[in-house]
Order: C-alpha cells, then structure tokens, then sequence
C-alpha cells in the first residue's frame, strides 16, 4: 500500500486481505468495533430483510431529509460507485472522507483479519459516528444476526420480508432464515415485520427476547385508493399520503414499515404531514423497477432471487401491453436460477443472457440451459417470435437488444446488480 492510498487503491487491497469473501461471524468486527469506541447519540434504524430493504431504507431517508434531519444511511451493494454505501444528507460521501476513515480502523484493527465488507462496514459506522448526525439508517448486508452492522444496537429494527435467498449461509427454509433476520431485534426495543406472512421463528425469537414486535395487519396497515392511500399504526393515522414515486407492487408494504419506524421515534424526530408526502413523492432509488424515460421502454430491476422475481412479474403486467420483451440477464450461481426463470419465462420473448465479471457468477450458457429446462422454446424457423442468445458481458448483452428492439417494446435488464450496472454504465458511456 503507498502511503497515501486512493480510495481504489485501499478497497483492491481489502480485497485481498482476508481469506474467504463472506465470513459470518461477529467477533472479529465487535472486536475492531470496541477498539474504535462507536457510539452514536442519534436513533438508529437497522433494516433487515430478503427484498425490500433498499427501498424502505431510501423512503426513510428522503422522509426525514424533508424534515431537515441530518441522516446517514449505509447500503449495499453499490451499483456504480463504492461511494453509494454511504450517504449524507443524501450525497455520496467523497473518497478523502473514506479514505479517512478506512486508515481509522486499519490503525486499530491490529492481529484481526477482516472480509471486505466487514471492514468496509466499520470505516462507514465510523465516519458516522464522527459526523454529529441526527438519525442513522443501516442496511443489513446479509441475513442478519451474523452480519456487520448488528454489532450496533438499533433503536428500531425493521425486516421487510422473508423469503428464500443466500441458502447456503442463512438457510433452505422460511422459518430458518426468519430466525436469522429477527437477529436484529433487540430486548425492549421496537421490532418490525412488513412481511405479511411472517415466519414463526421471526416472532417466536422476538417474543422471546422481550422486543415489542410490531406486525403488518396487526399493529400497522395501508388502505388506499387510485388517488392516494393511508398508513394507520399503533396510535398516529395519515391519511391522503401520495404514492411513493418508487415503483412496485409491495412499495406500500416498504412504505408502511418505514412509516411505523417513525411512528415509533416520533417524539425524537418529529415529521409533519407535508414532510411525508413529500419524502414519499421525492424518493429515488436506481435499480429497483426503475422505469427510464423515453421509448422503448427500459426497465432496470436488481431481482436476483424467486420472490423479487415474481414481484418483477406482476409489476410488469401493471404496465399495460407491449408487442415484445426483451431480457438481459445475469446472475450468480448460487442464485435460485431455475425459480426466478420460472417467474418471467412467459413474460419474455426475446433473452439476451450474459457472462458477469465474478468467478461465482453464472455462465450466459448455463442460463440459457435453465430456461430450456424450464420449459422456454425459442423459434427455430427464423420467425424472430422468441428467441435466445449469449453475451460476454451485461454491455454487450445490452447493445444486441437495444439493437434489436422496436420503439414500442420493452428491455428489461435484471438479476444481479453487476448487471444493471454493467448496463448503467454502458448507457453513461453512450
């Protein structure tokens, strides 16, 4: 490492410092976490969950940023730019604070050999707890009991929905990964659930604990019209809320729960009827059912696993008609492949599968294989009515079909995030 490292040049070394990718486990990062002293002196909301998460935390913090809050919130992964993980006041921080910071635990970290993402994680709690702010938001990387940011005790836990992803470190049913992600409750703090169906072991865990377990249909709900829609809780109605200009099927859920977060701290941060609706009517998030303006339609979708799928689906038969569909997909190879296909294999007529740039990732050829399996039969006669092919990267993938397409059609670019930003980036370029 030179003595001044960019911001580059320090993650291509975190990269390579620690054995394994994913290492669950919170020893080595409470360890580091002690030796850094965090504290925060602001409400934190910790927001677990298999999808969702991304949205209820960005809803979270455009609602509070209207209220002139000082917010900080911490996701992953980033699409384009490892400075998406962390944001102030809604701007990416810039790479001299990261750096900083990532030289703040490299001094105390000593002996312990952290994972990318664990030290990654203590750099941004840190430069958080620096900045003096008014709330702190947290997206959980994975699962959630044994992920980084659970060393830090939430005012507030929220899980959006459980369902099956990442089996191989959480678990190959509901109730096992339901336990993981309620590892985030804690004992005589608010806990969460916008799954409508959730698993026993998520409220079994939370009851045992002594955490006040707040679950949609039964402490918070949304009713709603074409116009507009309405959040009841606990004890605060809103009424005449405008949709959040995030698209989707189960945006209301996410909206709900981030709305009986701040149900629950509203004594420590007030918001104003006019402050909501606008938060919600201003909210941005790239990447999730993001519809691009102009024709033909492109659609931009991080699902990468069966229940984001199925919400992809219903999300694009809400669109109206289009003559063709056009698909560029990658994904990894750890991935439900076979269950996110089956979703989407009647919604698509034209597949443009791509290779990504991870050694864990899927081949184009193996994804082509699954959607035979599942029972897709591309045109043989030369009709163009269905069809499939392979690519080296999302880019390329992304150029045959935008080549290919009709101005009154749809591209949808989904599955991984690689590939959407294989796809963002080459648009940029363009």
């Amino acid at each position: 490492m030179p003595e001044s490292p960019s911001l580059n040049q320090w993650l291509a070394h975190l990269e390579s410092m620690h054995p394994v990718a994913i290492d669950m486990g919170l020893e080595r990062v409470a360890t580091v976490g002690a030796r850094l002293d965090l504290r925060f002196d602001c409400p934190v909301i910790t927001v677990g969950g298999t999808n969702g998460k991304g949205s209820t935390c960005a809803m979270l913090e455009s609602m509070l940023m209207q209220g002139s809050y000082r917010v900080g919130l911490y996701t992953s992964p980033h699409i384009l730019d490892f400075n998406e993980r962390a944001r102030i006041d809604g701007h990416s921080v810039s790479d001299a604070v990261l750096c900083d910071a990532f030289a703040a635990v490299e001094a105390v970290r000593a002996d312990v050999s952290l994972t990318y993402f664990e030290f990654t994680t203590l750099a941004i709690l840190k430069l958080f707890a620096d900045a003096k702010l008014d709330v702190v938001i947290m997206e959980v990387g994975l699962g959630g009991r044994l992920d980084a940011v659970n060393i830090i005790d939430p005012d507030v836990a929220i899980v959006t929905s459980v369902d099956l992803d990442h089996q191989d470190y959480l678990g190959d049913t509901r109730e096992k990964i339901g336990f993981e992600k309620a590892g985030i409750f804690r004992p005589q703090r608010t806990a969460i659930c916008g799954d409508p169906a959730p698993p026993q072991s998520l409220v079994e865990h939370a009851n045992a604990i002594g955490a006040d377990l707040w679950l949609f249909g039964r402490d918070f709900n949304y009713s709603g019209d074409r116009q507009q829609w309405s959040y009841g809780g606990r004890a605060v109605r809103r009424h005449a809320l405008a949709y959040p200009s995030l698209r989707g099927a189960n945006q209301l859920l996410n909206a709900s729960a981030a709305l009986a977060a701040l149900e629950v701290l509203r004594d420590r941060l007030p918001l104003g009827a006019q402050e909501i609706r606008a938060g919600l009517v201003l909210v941005e998030l790239p990447g999730r059912f993001q519809v691009l303006p102009g024709r033909p339609a492109i659609i931009l979708d991080v699902a990468h696993n069966p229940h984001a799928a199925a919400t992809l689906a219903q999300n694009l038969d809400q669109m109206g008609f289009f003559p063709y569909t056009h698909a560029v997909f990658g994904a990894m190879a750890d991935k439900d492949v076979s269950g996110i296909l089956s979703h989407l294999k009647d919604k698509i007529d034209h597949w443009y599968f791509c290779d990504l740039p991870l050694p864990r990732a899927a081949s184009a050829e193996s994804l082509a294989s699954a959607l035979s399996a599942a029972g897709f039969v591309a045109d043989t006669d030369g009709g163009g009515e269905r069809s499939v092919q392979c690519f080296r990267t999302p880019a390329e993938a992304y150029v045959s079909a935008r080549d290919s397409v009709g101005e009154n059609d749809r591209i949808i670019v989904f599955g991984s995030f690689l590939t959407v930003a294989g796809v963002m980036a080459a648009r940029q370029a363009h």
